[in-house]
């Protein structure tokens, strides 16, 4: 069954969650792992890919946006689309709803900030997980 990991960082700063997703993204990486980000639009993936190349000094995580030309051996995709049969291991999602196709994945990432209605939005998430049985974890940043 898939597992749930909600992260809870205490910043409502909007790179918050990008910020915090490109670092799992490089945890799950070193641990072998291949991760799809799930962005919620075009621009959200764009600003995510960028990020990816700068947002720690001596990090490489290989990554590409999913398109008609990618990889779907490279370790990292983004997508704000159906993640590509096969990718299975870890779902980072920067998406306010559920995908539809998390259910697939091992593992599922949720990313909370201080922001009101992203809290909000999360907490149905969680509800939504909850009520159909799936492995929750909870891990406050914040502490």
């Amino acid at each position: 069954m898939t597992r749930i990991d909600f992260y809870i960082v205490d910043n409502e700063q909007k790179s918050s969650r990008a910020l915090l997703a490109c670092r799992l993204a490089e945890k799950a990486f070193s641990l072998k792992n291949q991760i799809y980000i799930y962005t919620t639009d075009e621009l959200q993936a764009n600003e995510l890919d960028d990020l990816l190349w700068t947002y720690r000094a001596g990090s490489f995580v290989p990554h590409q946006q999913l398109g008609a030309q990618a990889d779907t051996e490279c370790p990292v995709l983004i997508g704000h689309t159906d993640a590509p049969e096969g990718l299975n291991q870890v779902l980072i999602n920067l998406d306010m709803a559920v995908p539809q196709f998390f259910s697939r994945f091992e593992r599922v990432v949720e990313i909370v900030n201080q922001d009101e209605s992203q809290r909000q939005q999360a907490r149905e998430r969680f509800k939504f997980y909850r009520d159909r049985g799936y492995d929750l974890h909870t891990h406050n940043l914040n502490q």
